[in-house]
């Protein structure tokens, strides 16, 4: 079995009520109990178009489709990878994350992600441990072509608040994005459940059967009905919730590969990457109660291609 492909695998004969980690594990003993029950727990592994836990009980003919992700080192090593502060004290570090860097250590990722940064720029001693070893200080996370304002937690008191502050939706999100086409309406709200997709396990879709997500959005401006730029609140913290609610809308972010931004025959080829961006955290700090507003430019890549579409449409 490769690891990263999507397995189909049918209970054997034999099999009567079993919990569906000890059938996996009977079927690949190569691969540790511990490890397998890893996937039910991030909700890779799925019977009848939906995610199951490790006790859901299973007979013979049971079709199950998991996907097994590679081993992740439990030892990360400081890289010295430039960062852009946009805060900073004794608790917490905000930074403006560049486009292309992962948050944290995955699948197939590599010794650049944003936590190996901040393990050089703070100190592995510096960094809340809460969270795990391969999670150090991170208490929220941006997709991987998303730039923006992120924040991590420095001492544990400050992780568990952030985390408090997260869970309660006691933090203004804001977010800047160029969508493919223009709304009909100047703004609106989309209130629409996000879950796993039922077909494309990597994505995530409208579901009904997933969980509660909502965007509040607005036009900015418009480039000849081609694009818009759009801002966007987010009350939610949904996986991948802007770029599968505005591809719902019918306005996907240009420069999406997986939610239809790239594909559509409006989109420029020099929309090199998911046009995204988190431009603004509020929140009221978790340790002094101070209101804390952290603010990140836009990257120079956002800022050049929106140069480029009103040069383009002004004419």
């Amino acid at each position: 079995m490769t690891e990263g492909e999507e397995i189909t695998v049918e209970a054997p004969p034999g099999v009567e009520r079993e919990r569906a980690d000890k059938v996996l594990h009977r079927l690949y003993p190569e691969y540790s109990r511990s490890r397998l029950q890893t996937l039910f727990a991030k909700g890779l592994v799925w019977m009848d178009d939906e995610a199951i836990g490790k006790n859901r009980k299973i007979s013979k003919g049971a079709k199950i489709t998991f996907t097994l992700p590679p081993e992740i080192p439990t030892e990360l090593i400081p890289a010295e990878i430039p960062l852009t502060i946009l805060y900073e004290d004794e608790h917490l570090v905000a930074i403006n994350k560049a486009s292309g860097m992962v948050t944290h250590p995955g699948n197939a990722t590599g010794d650049d992600t944003l936590v190996h940064a901040l393990l050089h720029y703070c100190g592995v001693e510096n960094l809340s441990s809460i969270g795990g070893s391969l999670r150090p200080g991170i208490v929220h996370r941006l997709d991987k072509e998303t730039s923006g304002a992120m924040v991590a937690a420095k001492s544990d008191v400050a992780y568990m608040g952030m985390s408090r502050i997260f869970a309660e939706r006691k933090i203004d999100k804001e977010y800047v994005a160029v969508v493919v086409g223009k709304p009909r309406a100047q703004s609106g709200s989309i209130d629409e459940p996000i879950g796993r997709h039922p077909v494309h396990r990597v994505k995530m879709a409208v579901n009904p059967r997933g969980r509660p997500a909502l965007t509040d959005w607005k036009i900015m401006e418009t480039f000849g009905g081609k694009f818009s730029l759009l801002r966007l609140k987010i009350h939610t913290g949904r996986t991948h919730q802007i770029r599968v609610h505005l591809a719902h809308l019918g306005h996907p972010v240009a420069g999406d590969s997986v939610y239809g931004g790239k594909s559509s025959p409006s989109a420029p080829n020099d929309a090199a990457r998911t046009m995204l961006h988190a431009r603004r955290l509020s929140f009221l700090h978790p340790v002094t109660d101070q209101p804390i507003k952290i603010e990140a430019e836009l990257p120079e890549d956002f800022s050049t291609f929106l140069g480029r579409l009103r040069e383009k449409f002004s004419r």
